[in-house]
């Protein structure tokens, strides 16, 4: 149920084996959005946008001159 232009990275499971966070990459918000559409009777979704971390480096540097 995973849409053309979204890829699954990695995810994460809170100790209590009651969250899971899931690192996914998307061509646009849309194709993450179509993703969790596919999967939101099962679970609530939060997104919360990164970048890694050579992205902010490079941001910081910026703001920087």
């Amino acid at each position: 149920m995973l849409p053309q232009g979204v890829n699954y990275i990695n995810s994460w499971i809170d100790e209590q084996v009651s969250i899971c966070y899931q690192l996914m990459e998307g061509a646009s918000q849309e194709k993450i959005r179509e993703w969790i559409s596919n999967w939101d009777d099962l679970a609530d979704f939060e997104v919360i946008p990164v970048i890694s971390s050579a992205a902010a480096k490079q941001k910081v540097f910026e703001q920087d001159l």
